[in-house]
């Protein structure tokens, strides 16, 4: 099913129309903190450290993305346009000023509702004859235009909502910006290096979830269970765009920003017909459910490319159906023998957990031994349908504040048997143990890898022996003397998992021969060395931030490069 659940009235149009100036800005930084506006350090702006690996130390996978809503609608309107990402509120402040724009876009999450109304009294102040348009999941707070100075709430797609505001066309095609998955990379205390092509770019299918499950925010805020909007129906058409992305960012990897990516069956197949008859041999992430991928041969997904896969893996006592009759254990097994890393994902703290059971519950989710695993506590955030329930219950507890409602902290609501103390110690306790048990996810990563290159080195399909060929140059060299570094480091944890990377590097040595011993010899003192230094650095409270981006289209003013010394690096590329 195809819904757009944004029309915008037929009054709220601007005046200005395509001749509108339009700032589109992410909240301001910075975010690693605790502030007056609802900034965490426990809740920084990096989502793999943030919810993946946590407990991981120095081995943490730490990077930024872009705020990919604001940069599609940039794309897609032919207005002169401005995306202020991750400014300051001094950048923000110096914006509203020179340029006095009719329109100001500010896109949230809900837990920066704080920094959306100082930014909101700011554009009163500062530029008062801007409209103020508000998006993102932060509109879905119950009584928001209460709590906001705000001309528009834009709730659901906003691509097509911007475009009929400035009396644009608004079933014209959707163009697909060049945007890059990841940047800012670091790992054992590490920047990797960056160049145009080396890190996977954004695609960005759909929005919205059909499965509705009643936590998850980004199916109610897009119409709930059963609904979705297309940005592309058809293979045909994804093909075109990934291939075009590839020529322009000279890419092979894509990260597939689709809730359930493989769900489209149909979809998906084209996809890969295209694939063969162009010989690409293109390398996807996407999210998947269980069920989906039930629907595809293990040849059908290594053949598509499928490389990594988010999926749900819920407690088996839950009400959840992603993963009937399905043997989540077996399927997770099967995926990494064929080469796909496997990142799950846990609610922590469901209504059947007691003291007594969350212990085995949390030891069977990690039993998967996925090669990332993300736990969330059982949340019920402002408008989805738990929340509406929790909330008739008389259970929600009112003393939380909005910032703190991320599901990585503490409950939000009254659970029958466990408390806000024990939410957050159980919680912390799955990271720990996934890390103690598995150990570092980069070491299980690389297990993976090598996996998939044993199995497919020698399949008929040459676009699938290129893919695998092209990942085994950084498990080889640098991932192999960062295991050098892991295994040293790693038996202080746990000395049997120290064995198994010992066992992984011979077995990636072997494989590869000499110029693998070399770069671990090389490589791995050094790494090792790095990560004691970022360990100390941690430890003593630094923290990182993302640049700011400052990005002008159908801009009649100054050229980009001209607009003054107090901008010199605010616009720094993602690839660089």
């Amino acid at each position: 099913m195809l819904v757009n659940p944004s029309e915008v009235p037929a009054h709220a149009v601007h005046p200005k129309g395509k001749r509108a100036r339009v700032l589109l800005a992410s909240v301001f930084g910075p975010y690693a903190q605790d502030d007056e506006f609802g900034s965490r350090a426990i809740n920084p702006m990096e989502l793999y450290h943030n919810q993946v690996t946590r407990a991981q130390g120095t081995f943490s996978l730490r990077m930024f993305h872009r705020s990919w809503g604001i940069m599609m609608i940039q794309a897609n309107i032919s207005a002169p346009c401005t995306v202020l990402d991750f400014g300051t509120r001094e950048d923000f402040r110096r914006e509203l000023i020179e340029n006095q724009y009719d329109v100001v876009g500010i896109t949230s999450i809900i837990v920066n509702v704080g920094k959306v109304k100082e930014m909101c009294r700011m554009v009163r102040e500062f530029s008062p004859g801007s409209q103020i348009v508000i998006g993102g999941h932060v509109t879905a707070i119950p009584g928001i235009e209460n709590m906001i100075d705000a001309d528009h709430l834009v709730r659901g797609e906003g691509i097509r909502w911007m475009r009929q505001y400035l009396g644009e066309d608004v079933n014209a095609p959707i163009k697909h910006p060049e945007i890059v998955s990841g940047f800012r990379t670091r790992v054992m205390g590490i920047r990797t290096v960056e160049y145009k092509g080396s890190t996977a770019a954004t695609v960005i299918p759909s929005v919205g979830c059909p499965m509705g499950c009643n936590f998850c925010t980004t199916s109610s805020f897009f119409g709930g269970k059963g609904k979705f909007f297309n940005f592309y129906n058809t293979g045909d058409e994804l093909y075109e765009v990934m291939a075009g992305l590839e020529q322009k960012m000279k890419v092979t990897t894509f990260f597939v920003m689709d809730e359930n990516f493989l769900l489209h069956k149909k979809r998906a197949l084209q996809l890969l017909k295209r694939m063969k008859e162009n010989n690409k041999s293109w390398g996807l992430a996407v999210f998947s459910s269980a069920n989906a991928l039930k629907q595809y041969t293990m040849e059908e997904l290594a053949e598509l490319g499928i490389s990594w896969v988010w999926m749900g893996l819920e407690s088996p006592n839950s009400t959840y159906t992603k993963l009937n009759d399905t043997d989540a254990h077996q399927l997770t097994r099967e995926l990494a023998e064929h080469g796909i890393r496997v990142q799950g994902s846990t609610i922590v703290g469901l209504e059947h957990h007691t003291r007594e059971n969350i212990v085995a519950e949390i030891e069977y989710a990690i039993a998967h031994n996925t090669d990332f695993h993300q736990f969330m506590l059982y949340t019920p955030v402002p408008g989805t349908p738990l929340y509406k329930q929790i909330a008739e219950e008389g259970r929600l507890l009112d003393d939380v504040d909005l910032a703190d409602i991320h599901g990585q902290f503490k409950f939000n609501f009254k659970h029958a048997a466990l408390s806000r103390d024990d939410s957050k110690r159980f919680l912390d306790w799955a990271f720990w143990r996934d890390f103690e048990r598995n150990g570092p996810s980069l070491f299980r990563m690389c297990r993976t890898m090598l996996k998939g290159w044993r199995r497919y080195k020698n399949y008929p399909d040459a676009r699938v022996r290129r893919r695998f060929a092209n990942e085994m140059t950084s498990l080889s060299l640098g991932y192999n003397a960062a295991l050098w570094a892991m295994e040293k480091k790693f038996r202080a944890v746990n000395p049997d998992v120290a064995t198994q990377i010992h066992a992984l590097r011979k077995e990636i040595q072997k494989e590869f021969g000499l110029k693998s011993r070399l770069a671990a010899a090389a490589l791995g003192p050094i790494m090792l060395w790095s990560a004691y230094r970022e360990e100390e650095r941690l430890l003593a409270g630094h923290t990182y931030e993302p640049p700011t981006f400052l990005e002008r289209t159908n801009w009649p003013a100054k050229p980009h490069e001209e607009l003054g010394p107090e901008l010199t690096g605010l616009a720094e590329p993602a690839t660089a």
